[in-house]
């Protein structure tokens, strides 16, 4: 019997859950570097197709992402409360079709790459093994959140590519920002599922870092802030991105209060401050750049 209207928009709606298109935070959250590095390559506004490209990539990419992660945790995510209703687990999206979606997704996002320099093209291979291979990382190493700033990360140093055509220390500085950023959000996300994944033997950097958990964000905020404040000092940015520099560390002041008694709901609500940092870190960058002109 051929499907009707009706179903295909069910399994449509299947599809867009399992790519969290409901759930828009991660498109920000990779966004964020991305513009940071695409606004500092161009020192200013960079080029419109370059723009629209490493915008609808992430999009993209972000979902393949999200389709591949749901995959590989298909067993354990049955065993996790926040991910027990998600459509591998329940049945409702086979296993082939993840993996399907995942390979269209993959080959959406590499023919927008392909409108750009060979150097973008080379680097955006190495971006598909860091996606593809990410959620397999928390069964052999309790890193995954380092490796997830890796793959978010890659973007910046493609943007640079893209926009100029090389490589410079800047395009590194920003991926090691990136890295570190994803390591400080995806840590506060860990701890919501920390009980969780204690019992199914998932690894985390919550995990790894226990009790100290607190105080190592703590570090890497910090970091993160040093190494955003020498990215300023070598791109020449002036004034309003220091200012947004003192109001992105005001945040992370404030997830430090959200985790102080390391609730799931406090934990949860800390991850998503992290959408609000990254715009004004970017708002910081835009507004410096103006200001020179």
């Amino acid at each position: 019997m051929t499907p009707s209207l009706t179903d295909w928009g069910h399994r449509l709606s299947l599809y867009a859950r399992l790519a969290r298109l409901n759930r828009p935070i991660g498109n920000f959250l990779l966004l964020w570097p991305t513009l940071w590095a695409l606004w500092l390559a161009a020192e200013g506004v960079p080029q419109p197709d370059v723009l629209v490209v490493f915008v609808l990539g992430v999009l993209v990419m972000r979902a393949a992402g999200c389709v591949i992660n749901d995959y590989a945790d298909r067993d354990f995510d049955r065993h996790v409360k926040r991910t027990q209703s998600r459509p591998l687990t329940t049945g409702a999206v086979t296993e082939r079709e993840a993996l399907v979606l995942f390979a269209v997704l993959c080959l959406i996002a590499f023919a927008l790459v392909l409108l750009m320099n060979r150097l973008t093209v080379l680097l955006s291979l190495g971006g598909v093994l860091l996606a593809a291979t990410y959620p397999f990382m928390k069964r052999h190493t309790h890193l995954p959140q380092v490796h997830l700033g890796a793959a978010f990360g890659w973007a910046a140093p493609m943007a640079f590519a893209a926009q100029t055509g090389a490589e410079p220390i800047l395009a590194w500085l920003v991926f090691a920002a990136s890295v570190v950023w994803a390591t400080v959000y995806d840590t506060e996300y860990a701890m919501v599922d920390r009980d969780d994944d204690l019992k199914v033997g998932i690894k985390s950097t919550a995990v790894l870092f226990g009790v100290h958990d607190r105080a190592m964000i703590a570090l890497l905020q910090m970091l993160l802030t040093l190494l955003l404040a020498v990215i300023g000092w070598r791109a020449g940015l002036g004034l309003p991105y220091m200012l947004a520099l003192v109001i992105a560390s005001s945040l992370f002041v404030r997830q430090q209060w959200l985790i102080r008694d390391r609730s799931r709901e406090g934990s949860f609500r800390a991850f998503l401050n992290n959408n609000i940092y990254g715009g004004v870190v970017f708002a910081g960058i835009v507004g410096s750049y103006l200001t020179m002109g």
